[in-house]
């Protein structure tokens, strides 16, 4: 275990990373692995090699660093979609810019994204309240260029809920089966799977 951690901590240039962010790094690892529940804060110290008490001078408690990566990688992601928002471009590339930017986020944070879509439960309220009114915020940021391609004439009159579900049914997997080391690379992946989705909604 300590060896996985060491590898992926020189992957990510942890020279250039503060203390906090080394242990959260691992953590996010770890959380990945045995999921939150099974790992313990001893579990973490041991595979960064420095006593359980030490770790207690960077970070408060195993949910405060659940906390930050759900609340950071949320953040990423709507940032990346305001980008999307503001261009002045149809709403069938407005989408396909969403796509791009949600799959490239996670590209970039895969064990962290993981963590995010798989973990995110564990958070005690009022954390867990408003890290999901950020979720459906987002969610229903997506839904609203569908619904504006619809009254364009962009889009064929489909279940505007249902198509959002679709696509992030469709993105959320991509953590847990996405090889970066493989022949595609995410920008190949989100148009990709943008032609396909969006072929789906363009009206003939």
């Amino acid at each position: 275990m300590k060896a996985i951690i060491i590898i992926f901590v020189k992957m990510v240039g942890v020279e250039n990373l503060s203390r906090k962010e080394q242990v959260i790094r691992a953590a996010s690892e770890l959380f990945k692995e045995k999921g939150y529940a099974a790992t313990s804060m001893r579990d973490l110290a041991h595979a960064l090699g420095i006593e359980a008490a030490s770790l207690y001078s960077h970070i408060k408690s195993k949910e405060e660093i659940l906390q930050a990566l759900c609340f950071e990688m949320a953040k990423r992601f709507r940032r990346s979609l305001e980008e999307v928002e503001s261009a002045d471009i149809n709403f069938s590339e407005k989408l396909r810019r969403g796509i791009l930017g949600h799959i490239r986020v996670m590209a970039e944070e895969l064990t962290a994204s993981a963590v995010f879509m798989n973990e995110h439960r564990h958070l005690s309220q009022p954390y867990l309240r408003d890290f999901l009114l950020m979720r459906i915020n987002y969610i229903n940021r997506f839904k609203k260029i569908i619904e504006s391609g619809i009254a364009a004439g962009e889009f064929k009159k489909v279940d505007t809920k249902l198509a959002v579900m679709t696509l992030f049914s469709s993105l959320n997997w991509m953590p847990l089966w996405y090889d970066p080391s493989g022949m595609i690379n995410p920008n190949q992946l989100g148009n990709q799977l943008a032609d396909m989705l969006i072929d789906g909604l363009k009206t003939k």
